[in-house]
């Protein structure tokens, strides 16, 4: 009987891990053609980047209001029926955003996305469900690998479909979401039993009231200012990316989709490969500080390359960023209960959110005022380099913020 429980957990590691493949895969097929619509509709790659920026605001906007309420309800009804509603409704804002005709259509389908794609704080509580303290950070790595790898897959399948219509990718991500239903539905287990659910409540499912729980814990504090300026950084190649590589490097949806290719594969290999040796070497703390000391330096080489082979080289360093993430959600998991793994991680997606209004808003701002034939600001890569010093700060506060916050046997420091 005994033998029996590693072997049931391996199996629903990999059942989630497939779930969280497939579903990002539909979502990352259709960012090299994206921003490329946007343009196409609004005119101009001036006026795409402020709309862009807003289109990813609005999705994080979703994130913070209905986040928290999807981890609540995890927590009370199992991580399983939550899962499988969530995808759905992504398969529809796809099809959705394959018909749109103008901005405004496509902005109801990015409030859309927004909603459903909030089951991403079930896919890290049920990883939580199913994993022991000590092998969390891995656990999250694998999950971020399994993102990784469905963001090699999804914008490179993207580029290529960009090539022969720009519709294509929607309707090709739609049919990657109603795979992943499927799959969910015949073969994803649950991974929270009855006896362990706690009763939804507004006041703990609301975002305000979700963030209480990071008050509650006053240890928690500071790492979830640390998380927020990751995603704030982060939200940089959302808001502008595909447009920078474009406007400096000329590059289309082939050659951007490719590089979004092989910066998933580093990514799948750091943290599928790399977190779990890493950690036990020097502890979930120093390989947070560590990954998000190489992601500034490999963003702020991004924005200053001249040449399109200095900004590939650039993607090395910071790959390693990908280090920081599982760290940061290991060290905050080890501070609640069982139950309250839902409400952890629709805390810290409320905190992602947040700075996913902001962030797309500003650096959408900046690149508009850096791009264009009679910029503001001279400098194109401006908002690489400011992206770059978020994430400085982030790694200076979370060597502090980390303190205290491991097992002895790991090490402080």
């Amino acid at each position: 009987m005994t033998a029996s429980v590693p072997r049931r957990r391996n199996a629903a590691i990999a059942f989630i891990l497939v779930t969280a493949l497939l579903d990002i895969m539909s979502m990352g097929i259709i960012v090299p053609v994206l921003p490329q619509l946007i343009v196409q509709l609004a005119g101009s790659s001036s006026a795409a980047g402020l709309w862009n920026g807003l289109f990813v605001a609005l999705w994080a906007a979703m994130q913070f209001l209905c986040s928290p309420v999807i981890g609540s309800l995890s927590d009370r009804y199992g991580r399983r029926p939550v899962l499988l509603v969530s995808i759905a409704g992504l398969a529809l804002d796809f099809g959705l955003m394959a018909v749109a005709p103008n901005l405004w259509w496509l902005a109801v389908g990015r409030l859309l996305g927004g909603l459903t794609s909030s089951s991403f704080t079930t896919v890290f509580a049920y990883m939580a469900d199913i994993t022991p303290p000590e092998q969390r950070a891995r656990g999250y790595g694998l999950i971020g690998a399994a993102f990784s790898a469905g963001f090699v897959a999804g914008p490179l399948l993207g580029g290529i479909l960009g090539e022969v219509s720009m519709r294509a990718p929607f309707w090709a991500a739609m049919g990657l979401s109603g795979i992943a239903f499927l799959y969910g539905l015949l073969v994803l287990p649950e991974s929270l039993p009855p006896e362990r659910r706690m009763a939804f409540a507004w006041r703990r499912a609301n975002p305000f009231g979700a963030l209480r729980l990071l008050r509650s814990h006053p240890e928690l504090s500071s790492l979830a200012m640390v998380n927020f300026l990751l995603f704030f950084a982060h939200h940089l190649f959302s808001a502008v990316f595909v447009l920078y590589a474009g406007d400096r490097y000329g590059w289309g949806a082939w050659q951007v989709g490719t590089l979004l290719a092989a910066v998933g594969l580093l990514d799948m290999g750091v943290q599928g490969l790399l977190v779990g040796p890493v950690v036990k070497r020097l502890g979930d703390r120093r390989t947070m500080v560590v990954g998000l000391a190489f992601g500034a330096v490999g963003i702020m080489t991004m924005g200053l390359a001249p040449t399109g082979g200095l900004f590939l080289m650039a993607m090395l360093p910071n790959a390693l960023w990908g280090l920081a993430m599982p760290t940061i959600q290991s060290l905050m998991t080890r501070r609640v209960s069982q139950s309250e793994q839902g409400q952890l991680q629709g805390a810290n997606s409320s905190v992602g959110s947040i700075a996913g209004i902001a962030s797309p808003l500003f650096f959408g701002w900046i690149y508009s005022l850096s791009a264009g034939p009679a910029p503001t600001i001279p400098f194109i890569g401006t908002a690489f380099v400011i992206a770059a010093l978020v994430l400085a700060s982030a790694a200076t506060l979370g060597w502090a913020a980390g303190r205290g916050l491991e097992p002895a046997v790991e090490g402080g420091g």
